[in-house]
């Protein structure tokens, strides 16, 4: 297949007003900043961007500035998977009219599906829209692992079904993904540890929560790898992989809006009941964050 989406895409924080209402200004401030940052795709209500937290209407709000601010410059993948068929289609219909490049499929995650259910959710909602998808495969969140061999059935029963992004954490799957379904589908890993790994497997790109944070230090990673300089590129990561390990070894929705603050971009609190991180965890983010070489090169 040929893939069009490649490259680092940032998993949108959702900043909020001190009332939890969605603070629209500062998240077009977001998007610049990784856009600014050289990311090749923004997402919409993903899980950085606290979509659980969020009503079906927030999030197509969600979903409309970004698109609206975004104006073309890279493309919008959203986030449009819900705990019902139904609800999944609306979210879906109504991203595309907005003008959304592709569109990211969860799948339910309050009752657990078997993987027969969950295939035809996903047949369901893709045969509803045009756009290409991305299926979300997040099994700690949906119970449900979507295992390579049902991923490949999938591309090769769906037309438009064309990315995946992969947060199940497991390498070996990442890599048969990576290897032996490329034919058929564009890998997206998304745990942000994996990132110099697998770029330099040859995965279609990386969708990093973390790029909200240090998008031009993860860009300049993936620059190197796809010029050919791994060496070059390994220096890079050797140099930022300690803030995304600080971002990751703490809950990471509220780190990142940490980060976010620290980089001068303050994106308010995480929405409760998640809260704030304490004080030493906030602290080993700041140190991370602190130690981090500039400019990158």
């Amino acid at each position: 297949m040929s893939t069009e989406l490649t490259g680092v895409l940032t998993a949108l924080s959702t900043p909020f007003n001190a009332d939890e209402t969605i603070d629209t200004a500062t998240l077009r401030r977001v998007v610049d900043r990784s856009i600014d940052g050289g990311v090749a795709g923004v997402v919409a209500a993903g899980s950085t961007g606290e979509v659980g937290a969020l009503s079906s209407e927030e999030r197509l709000l969600l979903i409309n500035t970004v698109i609206e601010h975004t104006n073309g410059r890279v493309p919008v993948i959203a986030q449009t998977g819900a705990t019902s068929t139904s609800e999944a289609i609306r979210l879906s219909k109504a991203a595309e009219k907005s003008g959304a490049d592709v569109l990211m499929l969860v799948t339910p995650y309050y009752e657990p599906l078997t993987v027969e259910e969950t295939v035809t959710y996903i047949k369901d909602v893709a045969g509803a829209v045009d756009l290409p998808i991305m299926l979300y495969n997040i099994p700690a969140v949906t119970g449900v692992n979507l295992d390579p061999a049902t991923v490949r059935s999938l591309a090769e029963d769906v037309e438009n079904i064309r990315y995946i992004k992969d947060s199940s954490a497991n390498w070996e799957q990442a890599l048969q993904l990576i290897h032996h379904h490329r034919d058929v589908i564009g890998t997206f890993i998304g745990w942000d540890a994996y990132i110099y790994s697998a770029l330099a497997e040859g995965a279609a790109g990386v969708m990093a929560g973390a790029a909200n944070v240090v998008p031009n230090e993860i860009v300049a990673v993936s620059r190197r790898i796809a010029a050919g300089d791994l060496a070059g590129a390994r220096e890079l990561w050797n140099d930022v992989y300690p803030v995304i390990d600080a971002l990751l070894s703490v809950p990471f929705i509220p780190s990142v809006k940490a980060g976010l603050a620290l980089q001068g971009l303050p994106a308010g609190k995480p929405r409760r009941p998640t809260a704030d991180l304490n004080a030493a965890d906030l602290a080993r983010v700041q140190q991370a964050l602190s130690a981090l070489k500039q400019p990158v090169g």
